[in-house]
């Protein structure tokens, strides 16, 4: 490459705003590497600089929206290079996201494909931050056909789904024809996460609320990425409207932090009963917030267990190993309740030490309002 003109690169790569991705904020310019996978990128068409992730699903959109190279390996003209300096992250933000919603959720580095994906559609593709008119997911109500998977099976089937901003509900039926729905969920009280690789499909969403006082999960997936987004992002519209009339004087960056939330952690650990002399039973734990679940299989219904995590000041802790005379496994760890000790075990130590890590974390942080209510209304221990 032109050392001249890969120098001006970098130096351009300092200014405000050019030091992370244009599209998911991941930081750039911290070493660059000598394989064309690992080096920082240019969309040179439209003056952004970009992260490998980001400038992959660039040059899926073809060469007639961005054309995409390499900063460290590939060959700049003087022209390019011109074009990016007169530009700049920054600056096109400025125009490809001037309209986007406070409950539009923009993706970082860490968030699965089909969100950085359909984000960086949005921006160069379909416009949809330059023309509100565009953005069909803000409309209040959103009807369509989604895949479901079986309650009490293994299998997907074709369900039609109503949104209704209105009536504060999700609705599914079972048969198009059906007078009444199988299920009303209302928006106020759901949560949806993006689990693409625990459904096993890039587009897999799971919607969680609770029925009778225990999570009820939904494990739904579409064919298209966009479709998918357009309905996770119509939930995040509804619930930020309801709370903006609820919530009058809150912020709406507060409130759009109340929309959804990601699973602190998720994946297998090993149990054993109260008494800690039983056989310890592989189990899928998550951790919503301080809700504390474990499931027979990741893609159940229903959770076998739940402990809402309190706080140290309330008896909660964590410890490694377990006491004497408890059945012990190599990565065993104690969870400790006011009312009772949780013996479990990982895999890996690592896995021990970061379940551990968010255990801690949990107990060492203040109880919300929402969590006290949380605690109120499941007031009750795994089994």
């Amino acid at each position: 490459m032109n050392e001249k003109n890969r120098k001006k690169l970098l130096e351009i790569m300092k200014m405000p705003g050019n030091d992370v991705c244009a599209d998911c904020d991941a930081p750039l310019g911290k070493d660059h590497k000598t394989t064309r996978e690992d080096s920082d990128w240019g969309a040179y068409n439209l003056g952004v600089f970009l992260c490998v992730h980001c400038a992959t699903i660039h040059r899926m959109l073809g060469v007639q929206i961005s054309r995409t190279k390499s900063i460290p390996l590939d060959q700049w003209t003087d022209e390019q290079v011109a074009f990016m300096e007169a530009h700049g992250n920054l600056k096109a933000k400025q125009g490809c996201e001037q309209y986007v919603p406070k409950f539009y959720r923009k993706p970082t580095d860490k968030d699965c494909q089909v969100l950085r994906e359909q984000w960086i559609r949005a921006k160069y593709e379909r416009h949809e931050f330059m023309d509100m008119d565009k953005q069909t997911y803000r409309t209040g109500k959103k009807t369509g056909y989604l895949w479901k998977k079986g309650r009490d099976d293994s299998k997907f089937q074709h369900r039609l789904f109503v949104l209704s901003e209105d009536d504060n509900t999700l609705k599914y039926y079972n048969k198009e024809n059906a007078k009444e729905p199988k299920a009303t969920i209302l928006l106020s009280e759901l949560n949806a996460v993006f689990v693409p690789e625990k459904i096993g499909n890039p587009n897999g969403l799971q919607i969680s609320y609770l029925k009778d006082n225990v999570t009820r999960n939904i494990y739904l997936y579409t064919n298209d990425g966009k479709d998918i987004v357009d309905w996770y992002m119509a939930i995040r519209h509804a619930k930020f409207n309801r709370l903006k009339v609820a919530y009058p004087g809150v912020s709406d960056d507060e409130l759009a932090d109340q929309l959804t939330r990601d699973y602190v952690k998720e994946g297998w650990l090993s149990k054993t009963g109260p008494k800690g002399n039983e056989a310890y039973k592989r189990r899928w734990f998550s951790l919503d917030g301080r809700l504390l679940s474990y499931y027979q299989e990741p893609l159940d219904a229903f959770p076998k267990g739940q402990v809402v995590l309190g706080t140290k000041a309330d008896g909660f802790t964590v410890r490694e190993g377990v006491p004497p005379g408890r059945l012990d496994q190599l990565y065993s760890f104690t969870l400790v309740t006011p009312t009772r000790q949780y013996y479990l075990s990982a895999e890996l130590q690592d896995e021990r030490r970061q379940w551990m890590e968010v255990f801690m974390k949990t107990i060492e942080t203040p109880l919300s309002r929402q969590d006290m209510t949380l605690m109120n209304l499941l007031n009750k221990e795994c089994r």
